[in-house]
């Protein structure tokens, strides 16, 4: 039986059956591979962006401020009344003003009596 070649982990794995293929990419090692080899792939089309804007802005292809010669166009000005203001926390961190009550049926204690 034919031998199958995983280009991620660089590697033969002993049978091409897709039992084994199955268990092989399940694998916490294959899958690391996969995502380092993407992560690798992600940076150098970043790097290889970066490259081309910084050479295109070096060569005055790129004007040095994104609207020259005036004001954004519209819907891309600050919001109108200055930053928004921050909230002390998320909603489920504030605290209550007063204990919230439970109801109680009639008939029933309540816990803390």
């Amino acid at each position: 039986m034919p031998k199958f070649y995983c280009d991620y982990c660089d590697t033969y794995l002993t049978h091409d059956s897709p039992s084994v293929r199955k268990t092989h990419c399940s694998g916490r090692k294959h899958k690391e591979n996969v995502k380092d080899y993407y992560q690798k792939w992600m940076e150098e089309q970043a790097q290889s962006l970066i490259d081309k804007t910084t050479a295109a802005f070096q060569q005055g292809k790129i004007p040095p401020t994104p609207f020259p010669g005036g004001p954004p166009p519209g819907g891309m000005r600050p919001p109108m009344g200055g930053p928004m203001q921050m909230m002390p926390g998320p909603p489920h961190m504030m605290r209550h003003p007063r204990p919230m009550m439970m109801p109680v049926r009639p008939g029933m204690m309540r816990p803390d009596r």
